[in-house]
């Protein structure tokens, strides 16, 4: 027979690291409902897609695997492995965690993922692999007891708190066309017929369709900063620490702002109340909308992510 399981270790490693359990269990949650609704939703109802029924849904799966799950393995990675490799370095598993960048990376190529074409290709396959591996290196900070365990609630948890929930409440008619339904009443535009993508012409559509949007992976990737700015400070004092809280400062503020784009698309631009237009921010470009936003990112790395004083003395190691 089998040992019987230890829940107690079980639950000891999520009370110790939970943000790390909570943007998995995040990630987890839009992938099945990925995977279900695009298996189940005829295609003609969805975006840029041809395939239905499973393979429809494992297709679109693996391309959201490589967005926005690929930006926020970026994040995860360098966290978990500073957690997992405390108090001594483990070659294998820096070994693993350097090979999800570069697999990750290659959303970033021309051609791998175009909004115009969501169906899953080969190309696809490297940042479903990084992926995979970077739930490796959680597994390993999960079974790290020797990291130091997540803090007591604190003031700033609660600010944490109160923007988690307000993109949560914007993010609603999104949740629910990864669903697969629409919203009732006229409080948010959901299945209302308007001109597809606030444009003029002929063609119409729901004013969200069903299915995955890139607001929603914008809040996605907004609440997997919030979380993991909670670990920066118990990381260990090496390049990791600065570099991590560098990267979740302009997730952040990625985040927001696609969604912010969605979001007035949706919302104000198909309700009639003005023409004006957030431009695509999903690529960088040399513009003045990614200009601002690296401002911002760096505002908010300066005053919210910056690491303030020594971490705990459990996590220093020499380095």
């Amino acid at each position: 027979m089998p040992p019987p399981r230890d829940n107690g270790a079980v639950i000891e490693r999520i009370h110790r690291q939970p943000e790390l359990v909570a943007v998995w269990a995040l990630l987890a949650l839009v992938g099945l409902a990925v995977f279900v609704t695009y298996s189940r939703v005829p295609p003609t109802e969805l975006y840029n897609v041809s395939h239905s029924g499973v393979v429809g849904g494992a297709s679109r799966l693996v391309v959201f695997l490589g967005f926005p799950v690929s930006l926020a393995v970026f994040a995860i990675v360098p966290v978990a492995y500073d957690l997992a490799a405390i108090p001594r370095r483990r070659p294998l598993l820096a070994l693993t965690a350097v090979a999800t960048i570069p697999l990750c990376a290659t959303i970033a190529i021309p051609g791998v993922l175009k909004e115009s074409d969501l169906d899953a290709k080969w190309a696809n396959a490297p940042a479903a692999i990084g992926v995979a591996l970077a739930i490796l290196v959680t597994v390993a900070a999960l079974a790290n007891r020797l990291a130091p365990a997540a803090p007591r609630w604190a003031r700033a948890d609660t600010a944490r708190l109160v923007v988690a929930l307000v993109l949560l409440v914007c993010a609603t008619p999104w949740i629910a066309a990864e669903l697969g339904f629409y919203l009732p009443g006229h409080f948010f535009l959901t299945g209302q017929i308007r001109p597809f993508a606030g444009e003029g012409g002929h063609a119409l559509g729901p004013a969200v369709h069903h299915g995955d949007h890139h607001g929603l992976s914008g809040v996605e990737l907004a609440l997997v900063a919030i979380a993991l700015s909670r670990v920066v400070p118990r990381m260990q004092r090496s390049w990791r620490r600065p570099l991590a809280a560098a990267y979740l400062s302009l997730l952040l503020i990625y985040g927001l702002a696609n969604a912010l784009q969605d979001f007035w698309l949706e919302q104000f631009v198909k309700r009639g109340w003005t023409t004006s237009r957030i431009p695509s921010l999903l690529h960088p470009s040399l513009s003045f909308a990614w200009g601002a936003m690296l401002i911002a990112a760096a505002v908010v790395f300066l005053l919210l992510f910056r690491p303030r004083g020594p971490a705990p003395p459990d996590a220093i190691i020499a380095t």
